[in-house]
């Protein structure tokens, strides 16, 4: 026979709220913010809106896009972006000019000061580009726009950079852009710093052979330094100039003749009517004694060519 206890069983106290730990939330990582690059004041002025030159380019160029088009093609190629971007030059504005004159266009400091540029582009030479095919008239407004927004932004070893490596690089700039004029052809002679397309697809090689971002180095070692060409290339790709160029010379397989060489003009017109500016030697276009060539070497090829001429 079993018992049953009549002593009452104790309820459990109750919990105090005061007495709960809340949750403890998930820990999450947050994403370091992105870094971007400047972005400088544009402006554009036409001189002149009757100009035939104006109407072609307000027709084929995006007038509110393609200066910050060519902005971002030069510094994605050349830069990357940090939190300071103190690699980069302090560019704050840029101003395109469209006026009449003679060549293609140039860059400058503005009368300000340095870190406002003014990019002159000329109407004559936007009224002459080949019609046959409307796209080629949009590529070649980007392209010379492409090309002289680098000079805005590129480092020159203090002023002492070759001026045919100057213009390489602008013209490696609008290669690896996609615009490249249909005339530009990978040769082989004369010099690496001849300047233009011949430099620019020179570092296209270099870029190619020894890794993405070697032209992005190269400018940079550009930067706080003044140039001596044997220390300079050397360090950054452990050979002489002559012998990369060298080189790349027997990557293309062949090599111009003595007579290929001295044919050299640019006083002719290609397949589509565009003028076309070939090989002037810019090294001996450029001598420091010719007040009439600019020191930043960014004068137009065809001004170049029209100076050596007159000597």
């Amino acid at each position: 026979m079993s018992t049953v206890s009549s002593e009452p069983t104790p309820s459990p106290l109750p919990i105090r709220a005061s007495s709960l730990k809340p949750p403890t939330p998930p820990t999450t990582s947050r994403p370091h913010p992105r870094h971007s690059f400047p972005v400088p004041k544009l402006r554009l002025e036409i001189q002149d809106l009757n100009h035939n030159g104006a109407n072609v380019f307000t027709s084929h160029s995006n007038i509110s896009t393609a200066l910050a088009a060519a902005v971002d093609a030069v510094l994605s190629t050349l830069y990357k972006p940090t939190a300071t971007n103190s690699l980069i030059p302090p560019t704050r504005s840029v101003t395109l000019i469209l006026r009449s004159m003679d060549g293609v266009a140039y860059t400058t400091g503005s009368s300000l000061d340095d870190d406002h540029k003014e990019i002159h582009f000329s109407l004559d030479y936007i009224a002459n580009i080949s019609s046959k095919q409307p796209h080629r008239q949009r590529d070649e407004i980007q392209g010379v726009l492409v090309h002289e927004m680098v000079h805005c932004w590129q480092w020159n070893a203090l002023g002492t950079a070759p001026g045919g490596l100057i213009e390489g690089i602008a013209d490696f700039v609008r290669l690896k852009a996609g615009l490249s004029p249909p005339h530009w052809r990978k040769r082989s002679g004369g010099d690496w710093d001849s300047g233009y397309e011949r430099t620019g697809y020179f570092l296209e090689w270099l870029e190619d052979t020894w890794g993405q971002g070697s032209v992005m180095s190269l400018n940079s070692s550009l930067k706080d330094k003044k140039y001596v060409e044997g220390v300079f290339w050397e360090k950054l790709f452990g050979k002489r100039v002559e012998k990369l160029w060298n080189d790349y010379e027997s990557s293309l397989g062949k090599t111009e003749s003595g007579e290929e060489k001295s044919a050299r003009s640019i006083d002719h017109e290609d397949e589509e009517g565009v003028l076309v500016e070939k090989d002037v030697d810019l090294k001996e276009a450029c001598q420091p004694d010719d007040a009439k060539v600019d020191s930043t070497y960014t004068t137009s090829l065809e001004q170049l060519w029209r100076v050596q001429r007159a000597k």
